[in-house]
């Protein structure tokens, strides 16, 4: 429907490298498919002979669950902003903007643990391949940093170039994955005595097929790895080519292809779920699947290497360890798109954030510090993964039944979607408490130098552009006495007399040449003001101008220039002390936007213009 059409988008979308939507797939691809590495070793160790029945659940999760309610998620925040930007928008002011900031933290987790594991995990195939680890004799936590290292340089060339790598990664594990799972496909039928032994080891085990079903709906939250790749699916929809009609109030192209990428990504996905479960689990002894065994980790190149020999093992073994360690660049991608639509526009984040290269070694360099604190041990970050992966689902299912509050039928949809992927984070956040505490941790970073950064940033200009209206250019064109002098009032009030005598007695001034300013405080969250207008008014014979801002001092500083730059002539504002303790007033600044304004107006007058002749006085009294 149009209304749903209607997209609040950023100020500025950026000009990022475009590609056909199958291309830009596989950029998430690389993360999404990439499990399929470990996905099959995991089903079986956490669900044994169920593995098949408890894969078979996770895929119709993924199909009637995640994948309608990212299509929602497309449609509402085509930028790049993900599920984020819905509970946002749905949440006013520093509510919504806290909660966005604590799953930005499991965003982080996801995003950043994807890259150091899969980097960790392609160095620790390359450790324990022989002919490689002779080539590559660096151990395990050298050649992931290596790995890290050579991902961020592939992004600092741009993101077509990782477009193309992704691409070419994909299509060869992709290709290879449908000769190996074929090939088992086919030793199955020649050999029934496999489905046979299967069958009897469920009955044997769980005697009736509900017991079935239901002990494998209570196991399936250790498979949930195998949901990876929405989040960064509409994280990276700025890098999918729209159509030619597409605006950038209705991108409705962009919506259509994405829509594609994921249902094809997600078709895809379980299809090779499915059959890597089924053959994995009839073919592989159990024993295998074990640590220490051949298939650990492992487990359909180890069919790979067992049905079609080790020349095209070894090839599945280096495609494996390229799409393991490029399944990073998904991750890069995703968060070279939601940092900058947030931390900077929060003033939580230096303005360099919103450059693709600064960023791009900012976050390089805190993958390698993580790699060193984790020591590139795979296990040690995994549930760390799949906690960050369950929480931004879980979110995304809750925004988007909020979406649909009002239309019953849908919200009864979404909100047993939201109900299942909860239980699903409860269950895996229970028995793997590691992710959630190195959630936290990013969390509290995240919020810990936001603040800080919130605080440094205060004293900026904070708006972008200012609009007089027709009267308030009356206003500052009209004075022939040479000056221009504002009185700062606050809004709501119409005792302009009293003001205006107040403000004669304590500066010496004379009444006929004032001008009244009353700046209403907007939302304090936000940060910048991308257009300041200002609207003038006659109130008898006062002359008044008014605004909205998120930050008071801010705005009368921006004004004051303004009137500068325009007229050539230096304005003088007046204004009175605060009254209370000025630590106080330091912090309602920061957060609410008002307070100290006086000394604060005029800070950032200095800190915007060096020379103190050009800069407009502040008087205080």
């Amino acid at each position: 429907m149009d209304d749903e059409l209607t997209i609040k988008h950023p100020a500025s979308e950026g000009t990022h490298h475009q590609g056909p939507w199958w291309k830009v797939m596989c950029l998430t691809g690389v993360d999404y498919f990439s499990t399929l590495g470990y996905q099959p070793g995991i089903a079986f160790l956490a669900a044994g002979v169920l593995s098949p029945i408890a894969t078979a659940i996770l895929v119709l999760l993924t199909l009637v669950g995640a994948l309608p309610v990212y299509h929602q998620v497309a449609r509402s925040s085509p930028y790049g902003q993900g599920s984020l930007a819905m509970l946002e928008e749905l949440l006013p002011k520093w509510k919504g903007k806290t909660l966005v900031l604590c799953l930005l933290g499991f965003a982080a987790t996801d995003f950043i643990i994807t890259i150091t594991l899969s980097a960790a995990d392609a160095a620790a195939h390359i450790v324990n391949n022989e002919m490689l680890n002779h080539i590559l004799p660096f151990g395990q936590i050298w050649l992931t940093l290596m790995l890290v290292l050579i991902l961020g340089g592939i992004f600092l060339l741009g993101f077509k170039e990782a477009i193309g790598v992704s691409f070419a990664l994909v299509t060869l594990y992709l290709g290879l994955n449908v000769v190996v799972v074929g090939k088992a496909i086919i030793v199955l039928f020649e050999h029934p005595e496999y489905f046979s032994n299967w069958t009897n080891a469920l009955y044997t085990e769980h005697h009736s097929i509900a017991k079935m079903i239901g002990v494998s709906c209570l196991l399936f939250p250790k498979l949930a790895l195998g949901l990876s790749g929405f989040e960064t699916g509409v994280a990276v929809m700025p890098l999918v080519q729209g159509d030619e009609s597409d605006t950038l109030i209705r991108p409705r192209g962009r919506i259509r292809k994405t829509q594609h990428l994921l249902t094809v990504a997600a078709l895809i996905m379980s299809v090779f779920l499915i059959g890597s479960a089924m053959t994995t689990t009839l073919i592989i002894p159990k024993k295998e699947f074990l640590e220490g065994g051949l298939a650990n980790g492992r487990a359909l190149s180890y069919l790979c290497h067992h049905l079609l020999g080790h020349e095209l093992g070894t090839v599945y073994d280096l495609s494996s360890i390229l799409i393991l360690w490029f399944a990073g660049a998904s991750a890069m991608a995703g968060l070279l798109n939601l940092v900058p639509r947030y931390l900077p526009r929060y003033g939580m984040a230096p303005e360099w954030a919103r450059a693709m290269r600064p960023l791009v070694i900012f976050l390089t360099a805190v993958a390698l510090a993580v790699t060193i604190i984790f020591k590139a041990n795979v296990d040690a970050q995994g549930g760390a993964y799949a906690t960050g992966v369950l929480v931004l689902i879980t979110s995304a299912a809750l925004a988007v039944t909020l979406k649909f509050w009002k239309r019953p039928w849908r919200r009864l949809m979404f909100a047993l979607i939201t109900l299942i992927f909860a239980y699903t984070t409860v269950v895996n956040v229970y028995e793997r408490p590691d992710g959630l505490h190195i959630a936290c941790f990013f969390i509290s970073a995240i919020l810990l130098t936001s603040l800080v950064s919130r605080a440094m940033r205060s004293t900026e200009l904070r708006v972008l552009k200012v609009e007089l209206d027709a009267t308030c250019r009356e206003f500052i064109h009209e004075d022939d006495s040479g000056q221009i002098r504002i009185v700062a009032h606050r809004p709501g009030g119409t005792d302009y007399d009293q003001k205006e005598l107040e403000a004669c007695e304590t500066h010496n001034l004379v009444p006929d040449h004032l001008i009244f300013l009353e700046v209403s405080l907007g939302d304090a969250s936000e940060f910048n003001s991308e257009t300041l207008k200002v609207e003038g008014e006659r109130v008898g014979r006062y002359r008044v101008m008014r605004c909205t801002s998120p930050a008071i001092p801010n705005a009368i500083a921006a004004i004051l220039l303004n009137i500068r730059d325009q007229t050539g002539k230096h304005p003088h504002v007046y204004l009175g002390w605060t009254e209370g303790n000025p630590v106080l007033y330091v912090i309602k600044f920061i957060f609410l936007g008002e307070g100290e304004t006086a000394p604060v107006t005029r800070e950032i007058l200095r800190e915007v213009e060096s020379d103190p002749k050009k800069r407009p006085r502040v008087h205080v009294g």
